[in-house]
């Protein structure tokens, strides 16, 4: 496993000396490129800082809406086209929305760039609001609300369980928005919410692949310096005050089996206690040598178990979810798992278990250097979320200096009773029908 991260190291190393170059237009907008002539092609990827921690209470869900709409249509490509140029071209694309953030990844040849200069640019200057193709989208989000929240066990449990743990901050509600709200925006709220979060000055290029830095910056310059800056969200003020005790959540729903969900609060991603947090999160669940995986699904209590922390701008959650056995007491599997976080605190872990945890977290790292979609992501992720975009080449440093004591301090920290929240599907029998 040394010789192996040792290798991975090597070639870190590697894209840590290349030459990426960056250029802040003078709308505002910042565009970070690496030149990678690998295979002739290109990963271009949009970070929009709009994310639902910039709603408010009745338009919650708008930020995931234009997820969707930004694909329906502006002023030079009609409905669809956007996909359809793309996928003539043989380019493809995704996007997704998050509490922090919107983020719209493209991947495609390089001989369409300028093209695909020309394609996002016409969306984030001209997108369309016409009323029957907002009508029609709100109900392809309300759907997939339905989807992934309503009809989904673990979907619902989740989003109780964060609105227990958030009562002042805006990670209270969802992404996808509250029912009431999904059906009631306005125009004027689309609007406004639509100009703030994508003002150009809200927004980081980050372009990795087959291209030239200058004909990146003469395009960039050509499509996207003439779009107006514009006001961006207002900072968010409120903080989440300190949880002065356990909060419980139980649902009952028609379910097979029970789920657990327990969540702490932790630091924004930006906290040094970061690194520490990602490796307790391998040691106790990445793969089936993992803590977790070796008390609760190998002991016979549980179907699968895991826990860990995402990326976030404000303090957010270590979330740990549980599917026990059928017939396991959802009690023991919670005295497992607090078993498992006191032991964190109060004995140190081994130097080999420390080693192996460091070298997962570092060989899933390295591997995403290794493609040109790996690197667009990682940098526009350290440039939102760590303030600068060259951080990305001291994360390995960071991981190889977490300590066994570190690991100690920061789980009796953070993994106290008083500062978690437990939600508990429990399972109810469907009503037979006379």
């Amino acid at each position: 496993m040394r010789t192996v991260i040792g290798a991975l190291l090597l070639s870190s190393l590697v894209f840590a000396q290349q030459d990426i170059r960056t250029q802040t237009l003078a709308n505002g907008m910042k565009v970070i490129v690496q030149e990678d002539h690998g295979i002739p092609n290109v990963a271009m990827y949009f970070f929009y800082r709009i994310g639902s921690r910039n709603e408010h209470p009745g338009a919650t869900g708008v930020s995931h809406f234009f997820e969707h709409m930004m694909f329906n249509g502006a002023k030079k490509y009609g409905p669809k086209e956007f996909d359809r140029h793309m996928e003539m071209n043989g380019g493809n694309n995704n996007a997704y929305t998050t509490q922090n953030d919107t983020v719209y990844t493209d991947w495609f040849p390089s001989a369409a760039l300028e093209m695909m200069f020309d394609m996002e640019a016409d969306r984030i200057r001209d997108l369309s609001f016409d009323p029957k193709m907002i009508e029609s989208e709100r109900g392809v989000v309300y759907s997939e609300r339905r989807t992934s929240v309503d009809n989904n066990n673990f979907g619902v449990l989740n989003e109780l369980a964060v609105a227990a743990a958030f009562v002042a901050h805006p990670y209270h509600w969802p992404v996808v928005g509250w029912p009431s709200d999904i059906e009631s925006w306005s125009m004027e709220d689309l609007k406004s919410h639509w100009s703030m979060g994508y003002a150009p000055n809200n927004c980081t290029l980050v372009i990795v692949g087959d291209v030239r830095w200058d004909n990146v910056l003469e395009l960039s310059k050509k499509y996207l310096e003439p779009i107006p800056r514009r006001e961006p969200p207002p900072p968010v003020r409120t903080k989440e005050p300190e949880q002065l005790g356990e909060r419980r959540v139980t649902v009952s729903k028609t379910a097979q089996l029970p789920i657990q969900m327990v969540l702490y609060h932790v630091p924004a991603t930006n906290s040094p206690d970061t690194p520490v947090l990602e490796v307790i999160s391998t040691l106790l669940s990445f793969g089936q040598s993992s803590r977790l995986y070796k008390r609760l699904v190998d002991g016979q209590l549980a179907i699968s178990a895991g826990g860990g922390v995402g990326d976030s701008l404000d303090p957010t959650l270590f979330r740990f979810t549980i599917q026990p056995r059928s017939g396991v007491d959802t009690a023991s599997t919670e005295k497992a798992l607090f078993e498992e976080l006191a032991r964190l605190g109060t004995e140190p872990v081994s130097d080999a278990e420390l080693r192996k945890a460091k070298n997962q977290l570092l060989a899933n790292f390295y591997r995403q250097l290794k493609t040109i979609e790996g690197r667009a992501n990682l940098l526009g992720s350290y440039e939102v979320f760590h303030g600068d975009y060259a951080k990305l080449y001291s994360a390995d440093k960071e991981t190889e200096a977490v300590t066994a004591a570190d690991i100690q301090r920061v789980a009796r920290q953070y993994f106290s009773p008083k500062n978690r929240t437990v939600a508990t599907l429990v399972p109810e029998k469907p009503e037979v029908k006379q």
